[in-house]
């Protein structure tokens, strides 16, 4: 398996350059199980994107004029409940929220409370009952570390659609942790996120080229 690591200023550069990145050098296959299962996509086999400052506004991308933008933040705020309380929509069979709410606030009690040199403050997402979902979480967990004054996130996707996922995950996060970096009484920090699975979806090949300036 190919490693690939991409540093980027903010959020938005990350996200054209992993799209740069997954065409040219995605592995393209027929998607067995899961989601659009029958049709194809491009998936790098493991990537590591490392933001520096991801608080940097805007937080979503800005597309080319003509290609549809894969984010709002309109729709960023309405999925913040989706990532930090329990309610559920009728017919959804999980939120990350569900699984995250309790230990949002234990993190910064541990932090506040026990001080910052500590390996313990992980919030996980998923039980033993989830590999059972037609639909599994994507997002499986996200890790925090205090250096330097600045709370840091590396967060990990089992699987990571790059077009409809990435700019809305990682703007929520962010705004997640800035919360939790002024609760806990620090700066804020970096995104580091992993996955073995980011792709592109066969439907968004053309938007992304367009949106890379590569068609």
């Amino acid at each position: 398996m190919k490693i690939s690591l991409i540093e980027a200023r903010d959020l938005s550069e990350a996200w054209f350059l992993c799209l740069r990145k997954v065409l040219t050098e995605g592995y393209e296959y027929k998607i067995d199980r899961g989601s659009y299962a029958g049709q194809r996509r491009k998936e790098l086999d493991f990537v590591i994107v490392q933001v520096r400052n991801p608080g940097t506004r805007p937080l979503i991308p800005d597309v080319p004029q003509g290609v549809p933008p894969p984010s709002t933040m309109e729709y960023i705020e309405s999925y913040l409940p989706y990532l930090m309380t329990a309610h559920k929509a009728e017919g959804e069979q999980y939120t990350y929220g569900q699984y995250l709410e309790e230990q949002i606030p234990k993190v910064i009690k541990m932090y506040k409370e026990d001080g910052y040199n500590t390996n313990q403050a992980y919030m996980t997402v998923g039980d033993e009952r989830s590999i059972s979902l037609s639909d599994p979480p994507c997002l499986r967990g996200i890790d925090t570390r205090v250096r330097d004054g600045r709370l840091n996130f590396i967060v990990y996707f089992r699987s990571w659609d790059l077009w409809a996922g990435f700019p809305s995950n990682l703007a929520a996060i962010q705004l997640l942790k800035e919360y939790m970096a002024s609760e806990i009484g620090v700066g804020d920090g970096e995104i580091i996120a992993l996955s073995k699975g980011l792709h592109l979806y066969q439907y968004s090949w053309g938007l992304a080229e367009a949106a890379a300036g590569m068609g």
